[in-house]
C-alpha cells in the first residue's frame, strides 16, 4: 500500500486537541503506511503528544495555524477571515498536493464554504453534498445525502445529489444497478414540495438512474433503497433524531438492571438478552460511522460531527482513509460526464 498522507484540522469540533489528537494517534497504530499532519496551535496540540509512542510520532507533523473558527461563526464572516485558520491550512494542504485529504469537526458551513473556494466543485456539480453511508436492517448499506451542506436545495441540485449517491453505492460499495429514492413526507406522487417533486420528474425521466420513487423516514434504516437523497435541513435532522434514538436505546441497555438486587439466575438471563441485544444493535452506534464526505469536490474533504469523542472521530480519519483508497472524487467525475446532461 502506498503512503498515504492526511491533513487533520486538529483544533476543530467541541473538543480540539483533547479528541482530535489521540483520535490521530489510534489511526496511526491501526495503519502503518499513514502520514499525519495536526494542523493547530503547536503548544496545544504538543501537550497531548508528550506520552505518544516515538514511532509513531516519526509518521506525524505539527502544523502551526494561528487561530481557530469558532463553531458558530457565520459561514461568510468565516469564510472572511479564514486566512491562517486550522481550517483553511488543512484544506490549503490538499490543494498544494501535500495531503491527500482533509478531516474536520468544525463549522460546518465554513468548511463547505471554504472547500468549495479552495478545491472547487467537479463539472455538472453547483454545491458539494454532505454523505454518509448507514447500516440497515439487511446487513446491507444505505448512501445518505444531504445531511446539512444545502439547507435549500432545489430540483437540479437533488437531481445531482440522486447521481453522486448512485455513483458512491456503485463505484465504491459495488451495487449494480443502485436503487435511487427521494425522501418525502409520503409516497403519494402529489406529496411533498415542489423541488421534491420536480426532481421525481427528472429522475424517473433518466434511464442511467434506477429510480424507485418517494419513501419516508421509517424507511432509513430498512434496505428499501441503496440512495436516500433529500436537503441538507431534511438530512441532517433525519440524521441526528436517528442517532438519538440510537444512543438512548444503547445506553438503556447499558443501564438496564443497575442497582438492582436480583435472583442470579435474573441477573445472568439479564446478561445473555443484553449480549444477544448488543450485538444485534451494537453496529447502529453512531460513532462507528462518523465522518460523512463532501461529495462533489475535486478533493477528499471528511466533516466529522462537532461532538466526536475519540471512536468518532477515529472512524472519520479511517473514513477519509478509504475515500483516497477508492478515488471517490475521481471515479465521481468520471461517471458524471456520462449521467449529468451537458451544459450549454
Amino acid at each position: 500500500m502506498p503512503r498515504l498522507t492526511l491533513a487533520i484540522d486538529a483544533m476543530g469540533g467541541d473538543f480540539g486537541p483533547c479528541v482530535t489528537v489521540p483520535a490521530a494517534m489510534q489511526a496511526l497504530a491501526s495503519n502503518t503506511q499513514l502520514h499525519l499532519l495536526l494542523v493547530g496551535d503547536p503548544d496545544n496540540i504538543s501537550s497531548f503528544l508528550a506520552k505518544a509512542d516515538s514511532a509513531l510520532l516519526a509518521r506525524l507533523q505539527v502544523i502551526p495555524a494561528e487561530s481557530v473558527i469558532a463553531s458558530d461563526a457565520k459561514p461568510s464572516q468565516a469564510i472572511r477571515h479564514s486566512r491562517g485558520t486550522s481550517m483553511r491550512v488543512a484544506l490549503e494542504l490538499v490543494k498544494e498536493g501535500r495531503a491527500q485529504a482533509c478531516i474536520s469537526a468544525g463549522n460546518t458551513g465554513a468548511l463547505m464554504g471554504l472547500a468549495k473556494m479552495m478545491l472547487k466543485p467537479l463539472d455538472g456539480i453547483e454545491r458539494p453534498a454532505l454523505m454518509t453511508v448507514l447500516p440497515n436492517q439487511l446487513k446491507g448499506k444505505t448512501v445518505v445525502l444531504d445531511l446539512g451542506a444545502n439547507v435549500e436545495s432545489d430540483s437540479a441540485m437533488l437531481v445531482q445529489f440522486a447521481v453522486m449517491g448512485a455513483v458512491m453505492a456503485e463505484e465504491v460499495l459495488s451495487i449494480h444497478s443502485p436503487r435511487v429514492a427521494l425522501l418525502n413526507i409520503g409516497q403519494e406522487e402529489t406529496k411533498g414540495l415542489s423541488s421534491i417533486r420536480d426532481a421525481a420528474v427528472i429522475l424517473r425521466a433518466s434511464p442511467e438512474i434506477n429510480y424507485i420513487g418517494y419513501l419516508e423516514g421509517n424507511d432509513l434504516l430498512t434496505g428499501k433503497t441503496d440512495v436516500m437523497v433529500c436537503d441538507g435541513f431534511v438530512g441532517n435532522v433525519t440524521l441526528k433524531t436517528m442517532e438519538g434514538v440510537v444512543r438512548m436505546f444503547l445506553s438503556l441497555l447499558k443501564s438496564q438492571g443497575e442497582g438492582k438486587k436480583r435472583a442470579w439466575w435474573m441477573t445472568l438471563l439479564a446478561r445473555l438478552i443484553k449480549k444477544r441485544l448488543e450485538k444485534r444493535f451494537g453496529h447502529l452506534n453512531p460513532d462507528q460511522y462518523n465522518g460523512a464526505c463532501l461529495l462533489g469536490l475535486r478533493g477528499t474533504v471528511i466533516k466529522s460531527h462537532g461532538a466526536a469523542n475519540q471512536r468518532a472521530f477515529a472512524a472519520a480519519i479511517e473514513q477519509a482513509e478509504q475515500a483516497v483508497a477508492r478515488q471517490v472524487p475521481e471515479r465521481i467525475a468520471a461517471r458524471l460526464q456520462a449521467v449529468l446532461p451537458k451544459s450549454e
